[in-house]
């Protein structure tokens, strides 16, 4: 049984930790991923996105309310066996390992193309460790005071483009439904894996103060990943042309080339740096993640020692090989389908075994 006592996060900040986990890295690609599919149709795809993900996310919420105010891998040994609930343990600590782990490699090769390309990859890894590291140790109190702080100070981000209106060309998003709703459909793939995230939901649900007030939480965390998403991909669509947008393999960044101040020349620089944090609202909870599920697999009573180990083979790892942009991108597209069952799939199961579970447990006591 996991004690959350004292290690309590409050609404606010289990809204961010959760959009923070489904912003990060991938909303740099985003634009370019739609409009290669879709064209400048690809933000309708955003907000059917947004419709199942918010879905999918109620769901999670009623499998959790079936948990007697435990996290899941608490809560599924008495309902599925031992076993059958380490093996769902394994699977839910690798979903959030290869998350974290595409989270921190896309991280060191923007930092390595925009900041420092001179520093060791292995280098930059240990950089981004240690922080990460002193605060996923303290657990999901200080994980969400943290997730609150990243989205004060990051608040200002948006505001930059959009000093990029004055070169937009709004005549780029019309007609609407220029080929139809197929490509539209077809690019609801790539709305995945930016929507991903939503899992970190049956472990911090316990956490929670107000658990009444979880599903009105998700939907405003989901609503928050909406309008980033959505307002990023508008801009990039009415700046760059259809085909000059699917040239850039992060548009997000390149478009903050054309900003100029007086008192900055490279606006990229400073933009990537506190990006940074907003990044690292992927790895910090999912190695938290990580490391609680595999103590709760080896029966351990903290998460500490795993997430020491971690840490240490993570970047033993990156010493001996980091992957490319074009590696990355096949991590990706693998993470979107293993995200596409863990988030999608997995919880309407989890929520039909449950509920029939529950009545037959029910019947058997009358």
């Amino acid at each position: 049984m996991t004690n959350t006592e004292g290690n309590t996060i409050t609404s606010m900040q289990f809204i961010f930790i959760i959009s923070g986990i489904q912003i990060s890295v991938a909303v740099l690609s985003l634009p370019r991923k739609l409009a290669e599919i879709a064209g400048t149709d690809g933000w309708i795809s955003i907000l059917i996105g947004y419709a199942i993900s918010l879905l999918c996310g109620y769901i999670i919420i009623m499998v959790m309310r079936h948990c007697s105010d435990k996290t899941l891998i608490d809560a599924l040994p008495a309902m599925m066996g031992k076993w059958l609930a380490k093996g769902f343990t394994l699977l839910l600590a690798l979903f959030f390992l290869s998350l974290m782990y595409d989270g921190l490699v896309r991280t060191i090769l923007i930092i390595k193309i925009w900041l420092m390309p001179n520093t060791q990859s292995y280098i930059l890894m240990i950089l981004l460790l240690i922080p990460a590291y002193k605060i996923a140790i303290n657990g999901p109190r200080i994980l969400g005071r943290y997730a609150e702080l990243v989205a004060v100070i990051s608040c200002w981000l948006p505001f930059v483009y959009l000093f990029t209106l004055k070169y937009a060309h709004w005549l780029n998003l019309l007609p609407i439904l220029k080929v139809g709703w197929l490509p539209v459909l077809s690019a609801l793939k790539v709305t995945i894996y930016p929507n991903l995230g939503l899992a970190a939901v049956f472990i911090f649900y316990p956490y929670l103060v107000k658990k009444d007030k979880a599903a009105s939480s998700l939907f405003i965390s989901n609503t928050i990943t909406l309008s980033v998403h959505l307002f990023i991909t508008i801009i990039c669509f009415i700046y760059f042309s259809p085909h000059e947008i699917t040239l850039y393999n992060d548009p997000i960044i390149s478009i903050l080339k054309t900003i100029e101040f007086r008192f900055i020349e490279r606006i990229e620089v400073p933009f990537i740096a506190f990006y940074l944090f907003v990044f690292s609202l992927v790895w910090i909870p999912s190695m938290y993640i990580v490391s609680f599920c595999i103590s709760k697999v080896f029966g351990l009573s903290s998460h500490r020692v795993p997430l020491r180990i971690l840490c240490i083979m993570i970047a033993i790892a990156t010493f001996i090989h980091i992957p490319s942009f074009k590696q990355s991108d096949q991590m990706e597209l693998w993470l979107t389908w293993f995200g596409f069952g863990m988030e999608y799939i997995l919880p309407i199961l989890l929520l039909i075994y449950m509920v029939i579970y529950k009545r037959i447990h029910r019947r058997a006591e009358l």
